[in-house]
């Protein structure tokens, strides 16, 4: 019990994490690559509306924060895990790819979007963050 309490605990944790480096990058991404003249970003109403606007470079930013947020999240979590299984690492990926699919499901972005978000942005990172946390546990 003890054991599924610390796995549970870490990836809360990285879930938290996660979420709050995926919210930071969605919040200062209007200021590096400003929305498209006359598009309000600030409901959801105003951005389904503004998405048709978009150009590639208007979701580099929200990819940036879903793989990132992933990556980061899995990261924590894998460190935080006891002994060395990925268990926590795909939560927090599992945990972020549901959040993809229901932004996929409620916002009209591009299909070429949508499918490059939902494949690189969360198994692979998830993936990526517990690589990484085993190699920094060996140094």
């Amino acid at each position: 019990m003890a054991k599924f309490f610390r796995v549970f605990m870490s990836v809360l944790l990285g879930l938290v994490i996660g979420s709050a480096i995926n919210m930071a990058l969605i919040t200062v991404s209007g200021k590096v690559i400003p929305p498209p003249a006359g598009a309000d970003v600030t409901t959801m109403e105003g951005l389904k509306a503004a998405l048709p606007l978009f150009e590639a470079r208007h979701f580099v930013f929200p990819f940036l924060a879903h793989a990132l947020g992933t990556l980061a999240g899995a990261f924590v979590a894998s460190l935080l895990v006891p002994g060395k299984p990925p268990v926590a690492a795909y939560a927090v990926g599992g945990f972020f790819l549901l959040g993809g699919i229901a932004n996929v499901i409620l916002l009209p972005a591009p299909a070429w979007f949508s499918a490059f978000d939902l494949i690189v942005a969360y198994l692979p990172m998830a993936w990526s963050g517990y690589v990484l946390a085993t190699r920094q546990r060996r140094t």
